[in-house]
């Protein structure tokens, strides 16, 4: 990896014995393919088979079997690669790796090494106001390695092939990240990509996204330092956990004198530490060369091209639109756009309506209600029309905020038409000034004391306020209720 000049600008230090050192991180993501079938057999990729039941002859390395690629895996790759803003190499290469593990059975990596399908691209970040640009290297093609189990038997390892074949996109970033909250940024908007391009689920806990995590440190300007990879990271928590706790140990050796050596380790979110697991290897240790079974992958323009004009509006296109057409802010657009699904919900509520009320209610009744009970947007009990109608009845002012949110709650458990329910059960706002203006005299007469101390404190309102909406059982439209209040009292 090689650093880039637009990561320059960061000033993200943290303090050692010696003074500031600075992070560098890069990250290479392994996303897996979106596909019914393994990248070079007809094998399914469904998750959660029985062991070995997903297992072709291809997958299990049986001799005489060759490869065969499977054309959906390459159009995900080059949609990913398009959603990145990268170079789509219409001239590529499947190479072998060879290593040896049990659960590799053909004794090499089917992958891409020079000539990888996708090159140079970015994705732009937002942490704590400031928007960065973090340079992509390359997306290549791979195939994923089965699974070793170890927990079953006291005595005996298991093997389960179901994953081995599995595509994978392995996305390789620039060393232009400068902290945990970078990377987390970083790893969070490459799943979003991925997710509203469809180009894989991007589901940590079926491990569909994983990274490796190369961590260095140094003095600031100083030149790189020696990097360790932590292998497999499974979460976005523990990436940034991961890289505080590795940069932390790189800094203490340093500073006692010693030397890092390069080598891959595994982060143990239990111990809070990262273990040596191997020496790093180089590429050549891995001796590459063009897998014979398989002919360079020759991509025409036109099929390019094809593929470019299916692609959806992508997360920054969209918070910049939301921004123009709904006048969001920064912060809410970012919030709306995380999930393509929760965008769609939202652009649902939002049209024809006040944007900024609309996302209001997703963003803080919606989004929190849904947080508490654990379920996702797609879970809700509560559709974007049935919001969009509760937004309604706020904006014509048939309803307050306060009776809104009782509303919002009977929507909620129970379902069923909101301008109905308001109809059936009484809920409309009282603006019928008369009324309020009687409600207001009674709380006058019967609290002198508290009439002389708001004029003397005017900031006392808040309670006539109160207690007029009591007397009303809510209803009361309150700024109705502040402004005869103002002019009864003389305020």
């Amino acid at each position: 990896m090689q650093e880039t000049a637009k990561a320059s600008k960061s000033k993200n230090l943290i303090e050692g014995a010696t003074g500031s050192w600075e992070i560098i991180v890069g990250l290479e993501v392994h996303a897996q393919v979106a596909s019914q079938s393994k990248l070079f057999s007809g094998a399914s990729t469904t998750f959660g088979a029985d062991p070995n039941s997903h297992v072709s002859l291809v997958d299990a390395a049986m001799p005489g079997m060759l490869p065969v690629i499977n054309s959906e895996c390459i159009a995900q790759a080059v949609r990913t690669g398009l959603g990145l803003n990268a170079k789509i190499n219409l001239r590529s290469v499947f190479d072998r790796k060879n290593y040896f593990y049990p659960d590799l059975p053909q004794g090499y990596q089917i992958s891409q090494y020079q000539q990888p399908i996708v090159g140079e691209g970015e994705v732009e970040i937002d942490v704590d106001g400031e928007t960065m640009t973090i340079g992509i290297e390359r997306l290549h093609l791979e195939q994923d390695a089965g699974k070793s189990v170890h927990d079953q038997h006291p005595d005996y390892s298991y093997v389960d092939l179901n994953r081995s074949g599995v595509a994978l996109m392995e996305i390789v970033s620039r060393p232009d990240m400068r902290s945990s909250k970078q990377a987390q940024a970083y790893v969070s908007k490459l799943r979003t990509i991925l997710r509203y391009l469809g180009t894989s689920d991007a589901d940590m806990e079926k491990g569909n996204l994983r990274a490796d995590v190369n961590v260095s440190v140094r003095k600031p300007g100083d030149k790189l330092g020696t990097r360790c990879e932590i292998k497999n990271v499974n979460s976005i928590r523990f990436i940034g956990q991961a890289i505080e706790v590795e940069a932390r140990r790189q800094i203490d050796i340093i500073e006692a004198g010693g030397a890092i050596d390069q080598e891959t380790r595994l982060f143990d979110p239990g111990k809070g530490e990262t273990r040596s697991m191997r020496s790093k290897e180089e590429a050549h240790d891995y001796r590459y060369f063009p897998d014979p079974d398989l002919l360079p992958l020759e991509l025409s323009m036109e099929y390019v091209g094809e593929l470019e004009k299916d692609l959806p509006e992508l997360p920054d296109a969209k918070k910049q639109r939301f921004m123009q057409e709904f006048g969001l802010s920064d912060y809410d657009a970012n919030v709306l756009v995380a999930e393509r699904e929760s965008a769609d919900y939202f652009e649902a509520v939002a049209q024809g309506r006040d944007g900024k009320l609309a996302a209001n209610w997703v963003i803080n009744e919606l989004f929190g209600r849904l947080n508490k009970e654990g379920k996702s947007i797609e879970a809700s009990p509560m559709s974007a029309q049935q919001l969009g109608a509760i937004v309604d009845l706020i904006a014509s002012g048939t309803i307050s905020g306060k009776i809104a949110k009782d509303l919002f709650e009977i929507v909620w458990t129970e379902g069923g038409d909101p301008a109905e329910i308001v109809d059936t059960r009484g809920m409309k706002q009282v603006t019928d000034t008369g009324a309020i203006e009687k409600a207001v005299d009674e709380i006058i007469a019967a609290n002198p004391d508290k009439v002389e101390q708001v004029k003397a404190k005017p900031s006392m309102l808040g309670w006539f306020v109160g207690q007029v909406m009591k007397a009303s059982g809510g209803k009361a439209n309150p700024q109705a209720v502040n402004d005869i209040l103002k002019a009864k009292l003389g305020i």
